[in-house]
């Protein structure tokens, strides 16, 4: 996710500046006429305007624009207002609007980055993403059964565990059968130019999100489509499906967050909204993970895009913190929030064009958190700080009480770690030196009970280590590996090179009773002892294989960078099925698809089918693409 983030977030503080004046001109002096929209490109096409966000932003800030726009002044409007607009209202601003002279410069492609980075959807979406202009309408909408009583893949990782594991009974799916899989339907996203919301199952439904602004409910077996909510934003992380009451008629709801840290509930049975909440005010503050449901609470990370672009002389850096939030599931108040840096910023000096400059800040949650009933605890993985120093709980896993949100303790991975973007020239002064590595902890932590009876929550490292600690000894540290060899780690007070490279763990994990296995980008898949963190064996399929694997007894799925899905013996690491999924597709809405890199979310499998989003653009070179994959044996 945060790589995707990173080509759309040079526009996301810095453009905004831009936009935020664009919207109160916009309002107040809407063009005679709307411009036409550039027609809606494939995925593919898309992609190939990611370049142009740097471009971009490189261009707006030789004409100063943040200087006026993104600090507190009487006349400017604020950036939250911008993203509350919708893409075609900022593309026409900018076109033909009240800041057509300021924006000649850009090129459309800018213009439209601009417009969907901020809006946090795709042009055009809105008049194309509807079920109901779907030629696959379901012919009915029977009643929903208990989630909880039929094979399901309910949220990021399954389980409270984040395991991502799936027993044979649910699965449906041998690994004789596997070889025998085929494609059995594909959805296209409309208008979409980046998949990555992992399909969730329940009740022989399929749930997920896209880039264009809405999620859907579509049928298990034949992908026909119940209906589409608009939330008016990106939905990136896997949705949640459980109880709600309250609410009228509804029993069950979809729970998921968007690209405005908004929060969602909505009646599974007919896509209505019951309850929206706001859970950080934060001008680029979002949500990127996935969503947990534990005894009626709701349970939320929170991230940001700030780290992206905070290093402009003319933006007054940085304010934003990650936080974990819990809401009342029946009413979506808040019940408790933990902030990953604790201290509220405060203005500590100005940059020399008088800008005023905050610390403390950072700490963005890009993973789903992993829920430990026995200990009353909840876990997640961190991010770096933008403002130095780094707070222990950055870069760390944390330990949070479950019905209080209160600290219980923390495990640094990698300290002194101080990362923004844009610090080139002219630099803001809160740039740190030095920069970086940028050694987020992006991955849910795997909580396993070992064969002996004693647990170990695991987590990966972007430098490519396998960590255990002990969740029943305040996360004290088991194991410390090189995952690619299983070498111990020689402890350091310095991280030392850049993160996310080529044997970097980015994304997360599974296990099974046997080992643990994680994608390690260009070394492949590898599967790990998770008493010892012992090398057991690699898979390298041909590309960077740094999404989330999946695992089914005999069987774990991963893909790649290139799009290949792959299916490979747990017991010895051979390959035994694969599928590409960057070509076009017929979809069963027939929405023009493509598929392309699979980097962060992982496959979904349940009642003897496999799902899978493809087309995730997290780079400049990875391949957008915008459809959902089933597959079965029949």
């Amino acid at each position: 996710m945060k790589r995707y983030l990173q080509r759309l977030a040079f526009a996301a503080v810095g453009f905004s500046s831009v936009l935020l004046f664009v919207g109160a001109m916009r309002a107040q002096n809407p063009p005679a006429q709307a411009p036409s929209l550039p027609p809606a490109a494939g995925a593919g096409q898309r992609g190939a305007q990611a370049p142009g966000s740097e471009q971009g932003w490189n261009r707006f800030q030789t004409r100063g624009c943040a200087l006026c726009h993104l600090n507190p002044t009487e006349k400017a409007p604020t950036g939250v207002q911008i993203r509350e607009m919708t893409p075609e209202r900022i593309y026409a601003s900018l076109t033909t609007g009240s800041m057509q002279m300021q924006a000649q410069s850009l090129s459309d492609g800018e213009k439209r980055v601009i417009a969907e980075f901020m809006s946090g959807r795709t042009l055009g979406s809105a008049a194309v993403g509807d079920a109901k202009n779907m030629p696959n309408k379901c012919p009915s909408n029977p009643a929903m059964t208990d989630p909880a009583r039929s094979p399901s893949w309910n949220g990021w990782g399954s389980d409270m565990a984040n395991t991502r594991f799936q027993p044979a009974q649910a699965a449906g799916l041998t690994a004789a059968q596997v070889p025998q899989l085929k494609l059995k339907w594909a959805f296209g996203l409309p208008a979409g130019m980046t998949s990555s919301s992992q399909p969730t199952v329940a009740s022989g439904r399929v749930f997920f999100g896209s880039d264009n602004g809405f999620i859907y409910s579509v049928d298990a077996a034949t992908g026909c489509v119940y209906w589409s909510f608009e939330n008016g934003s990106i939905v990136r992380g896997a949705v949640t499906v459980a109880p709600i009451s309250g609410q009228g008629a509804s029993r069950y709801a979809v729970y998921f967050g968007d690209g405005r840290a908004d929060v969602f509930a909505v009646d599974a049975q007919s896509g209505k909204q019951l309850w929206k909440t706001k859970v950080d005010p934060h001008v680029v503050a979002r949500i990127t993970a996935g969503t947990k449901f534990y005894n009626g609470m709701i349970i939320i990370p929170v991230s940001s895009s700030e780290e992206f672009a905070s290093g402009n002389v003319d933006y007054p850096c940085c304010t934003s913190r990650g936080s974990i939030v819990a809401l009342d599931a029946n009413t979506g108040k808040q019940v408790w929030k933990y902030w990953v840096v604790a201290d509220e910023p405060k203005p500590v000096k100005k940059n020399a064009n008088g800008v005023q400059i905050y610390a403390p800040a950072g700490g963005s949650i890009w993973n789903s958190p992993t829920i430990d009933p026995d200990r009353g605890a909840i876990y997640f993985g961190t991010g770096d700080a933008t403002t130095a120093p780094s707070p222990l709980t950055t870069d760390a896993i944390v330990a949070i009480d479950l019905k209080t949100g209160k600290f219980l303790w923390t495990y640094q991975a990698d300290p002194n770690d101080v990362f923004m973007g844009g610090c080139g020239t002219p630099r803001s002064e809160a740039c740190p030196t030095p920069n970086g590595p940028d050694l987020d902890i992006g991955n849910s932590p795997i909580l396993k009970v070992l064969p002996n009876g004693k647990r170990v929550l695991l987590t990966g490292t972007k430098r490519g280590h396998l960590i255990a600690l002990d969740p029943d000894n305040k996360g004290a540290l088991l194991y410390r590996v090189t995952a690619a060899t299983g070498a111990a780690v020689v402890p350091s007070a310095a991280p030392a090179g850049r993160g996310g490279g080529a044997g970097g763990i980015v994304w997360g994990g599974a296990a099974d009773a046997q080992n643990a296995y994680y994608g390690l980008g260009a070394p492949g898949l590898v599967a790990l002892k998770p008493d010892t963190g012992q090398t057991v064996w690699t898979f390298n399929g041909g590309g960077s294989m740094g999404a989330a694997p999946t695992v089914i007894p005999g069987v774990v799925f991963e893909s790649s960078g290139n799009g290949r899905l792959f299916a490979v013996s747990t017991a010895d690491g051979k390959q035994i099925w694969d599928f590409n999924t960057n070509q076009e597709f017929q979809t069963v809405n027939k929405v023009p698809a493509h598929g392309g890199a699979i980097s962060v979310s992982g496959a979904s499998v349940a009642g003897g089918m496999v799902f899978i989003s493809s087309g995730y653009a997290i780079s400049s070179a990875a391949s957008g693409g915008n459809v959902v994959l089933a597959f079965s044996i029949n």
